[in-house]
């Protein structure tokens, strides 16, 4: 595409045929390029067992082809019709207490099933014979966020899959026994049938059979998806994906894994008010959404214009916060925006979910507000098809955070994702852009990697980021890094296990504190959630703890290893005092003023350079740039000003 494109999702099962034409002049009238149908739409596709009417998905792929709108093409196979799931009820999942769940939400369905994949690949086949080859067909969409509700099955059909998946991974169920540590509790198997998936029970539950079942979990929807995958490209030449969800409070799938089977990486991404900042996790979860398409552009498959509806306090966006929000999606790689939903659903259980179209119509704040948003995208169009300058990495695992989160852990106050955009934040508070890489990435040409509570960790990506190090990397691990190996057995010697050679530190004993106690570092600073009965090894201490259980014992340090430098931080800061670490450890940083408010971040390519300034707070900012403001069409230079709330892109034609 040569322009950053508007998309939505749209529901015409939900509506009549006379509004389908309105909805269509409508999209038209706010620019929209690209509509997702048939997201939903089993039941109207399939009414009953094996009868088929396309009629209405027929007039509304027409209707939008006729008005220069491209189609992404949903297969339908999110939720399964109340008839399949009546005729065959063994396709319910079932909980972790042995409870089934039933229909009358979505995804009413066990992924190991094998009915339900036979009866969602027939319907897949169907809908790739008949539109495979439509002109309007830009995009394939498989089914929708794939193990949103139903990733994790403990099922009899769920067990025997998770048996078969074990055997493959392991081969004898010696090497499984010795994987898991079955001789701790008596639990060693004799046989395959013996192993059960890791379902509720009396007292904590063996981890790594856990982590196991996570695994597993995600390979089973991930093989589900490869099989619509397959009948769609048998069919068809367009493009295939599913929407992932990067974001704070889905967790269950390893979308490391999943990437390479995707054409384009798309997301999904809603403000999360349970959260601190949650535009600051917005930032988060944009780079590691670029960090899986690769660092090449990748698509907002959904967003919200206003409220969303599930979480406990659904707060509305103010004027201009839509565009703030959207323009940080694209300033950090997203070349597609798409919305959920264009019409605001009169019934069922998302009606109160904003949308592009809201239930009072369009002589409205929000309709005025996506005609805005519009007009932005079309002016800054020509950005697309660049890529994120970034020279610095944050180390990311899903496996991890399985594991670091596990029913037993050193503190519970202690969690991953926590730590992880602790580190990020502090990064974006001083205006440096970050890739968000996995643990075995090629790190050769970062400044600077951080690696923050990274758990688990196995030898080759231990060795990888040692290697880094050694090569003349500056890294940055922080604290219940490296303690693990992918089998959750300790590395034994002391803590931080893969790093202690490269920190040049010796953990022996964990000292976490209580939520609510602090202490003093003697760089001033405090500390939090944790401390640790540290020595150095070849390491120098930059600051030590004046108090807590701890006096004396070294809370930071740096070493030098190789050629390069390596700080390992054994507490938790707080935002100021990160970010402020962080300046000393980003090495030949400029720093951005904002502290968080602003976020700065570049895109370049084929000699073009654009930098984006988008102002979360309410007072003005200055930039040194030259250039030109693609969103109001105005020169700039030699300094940007940016008012509270504002955003600029500037086609730069001198960098700062």
């Amino acid at each position: 595409m040569n322009s950053i494109i508007l998309g939505c999702d749209y529901n015409p099962e939900q509506w009549t045929p006379d509004v389908w034409h309105e909805d269509v002049a409508l999209m038209r009238e706010a620019g929209v390029d690209l509509v997702a149908v048939n997201i939903f739409g089993w039941s109207s596709l399939e009414p009953a067992d094996g009868r088929f009417s396309f009629d209405g998905l027929d007039e509304v792929i027409g209707l939008l082809h006729a008005n220069g709108i491209k189609v992404n093409l949903g297969t339908g196979t999110s939720s399964p019709p109340p008839w399949l799931t009546t005729l065959h009820p063994e396709i319910l999942p079932v909980a972790a207490d042995g409870t089934t769940r039933f229909p009358g939400g979505r995804q009413a369905w066990c992924p190991s099933s094998p009915v339900f994949r036979d009866r969602a690949y027939e319907l897949v086949r169907r809908v790739a014979e008949r539109y495979g080859d439509h002109p309007a067909l830009a995009l394939w969409h498989v089914s929708n966020e794939l193990g949103c509700h139903n990733a994790l099955c403990y099922c009899e059909t769920s067990a025997e899959a998770f048996r078969s998946w074990l055997r493959r991974r392991y081969g004898k169920i010696e090497t499984l026994n010795e994987a898991w540590g079955t001789s701790f509790w008596s639990q060693r198997y004799g046989d395959w049938a013996e192993i059960q998936p890791p379902r509720a029970t009396l007292s904590i539950r063996n981890p790594s059979q856990i982590v196991d079942f996570h695994r597993f979990s995600s390979d089973e929807l991930l093989d589900h998806y490869r099989g619509e995958a397959a009948i769609l490209r048998a069919h068809s030449s367009a493009p295939v994906t599913t929407n992932f969800m990067v974001t704070a409070h889905i967790r269950n799938l390893d979308y490391w894994s999943w990437a390479p089977e995707m054409d384009v990486i798309a997301n999904d991404h809603y403000l999360d008010h349970r959260l601190g900042d949650p535009v600051a996790e917005l930032s988060f979860a944009a780079d590691l959404t670029r960090g899986l398409a690769g660092g090449k552009p990748w698509i907002l498959m959904e967003q919200s214009t206003g409220a969303v509806n599930w979480q406990p306090h659904n707060l509305a966006k103010a004027p201009g916060e839509m565009l703030r929000n959207t323009l940080t999606h694209v300033a950090r790689g997203a070349d597609s925006i798409c919305f959920f939903q264009w019409r605001a659903s009169a019934q069922g259980a998302e009606k109160f979910h904003s949308a592009l179209l809201p239930h009072a119509g369009t002589d409205t704040v929000a309709w005025r507000e996506v005609l805005r948003l519009s007009r932005t995208l079309d002016a800054i169009g020509e950005v697309a098809g660049t890529t994120v300058d970034a020279d610095v990495a944050v180390v990311f695992s899903w496996e991890s955070w399985w594991s670091a989160e596990g029913e037993a852990r050193p503190s519970q106050a202690v969690t991953y994702l926590d730590q992880v955009h602790a580190a990020h934040r502090a990064l974006r508070g001083l205006g440096v852009t970050c890739d968000v890489v996995p643990p075995d990435a090629d790190l050769s040409k970062y400044k600077l990697v951080v690696v923050p509570c990274l758990y688990m960790v196995g030898d080759v990506a231990a060795e990888r980021i040692t290697e880094y190090v050694a090569a003349g990397g500056h890294l940055l691990v922080t604290f219940f890094s490296g303690i693990v190996d992918e089998r959750d057995r300790v590395r034994l010697g002391g803590y931080p296990g893969a790093f202690r050679d490269v920190l040049g530190v010796r953990v022996e004993e964990f000292a976490p504190l209580k939520p609510d106690h602090r202490v003093t570092l003697s760089n001033g600073r405090a500390g939090a959630l944790w401390t640790e009965r540290l020595h150095t090894t070849s390491a120098a201490t930059i600051a030590s703890y004046l108090d807590g259980p701890l006096p004396g014992t070294p809370a930071i340090t740096r070493n030098e290893f190789g050629d390069g430098v390596a700080w390992y931080l054994a507490t938790a800061l707080d935002d100021a005092g990160m970010r402020e670490f962080m300046r000393e450890v980003v090495p030949n940083q400029e720093v951005d003023p904002g502290g968080g408010e602003v976020e700065v971040v570049r895109r370049s390519g084929d000699g073009r350079s654009y930098l984006f300034v988008i102002n979360h707070g309410v007072d003005a900012v200055e930039y040194a740039v030259t250039g030109h403001d693609l969103v109001t069409g105005e020169p700039v230079g030699p300094a940007l000003c940016v008012e509270g709330g504002g955003v600029a892109v500037v086609r730069a034609e001198a960098r700062a």
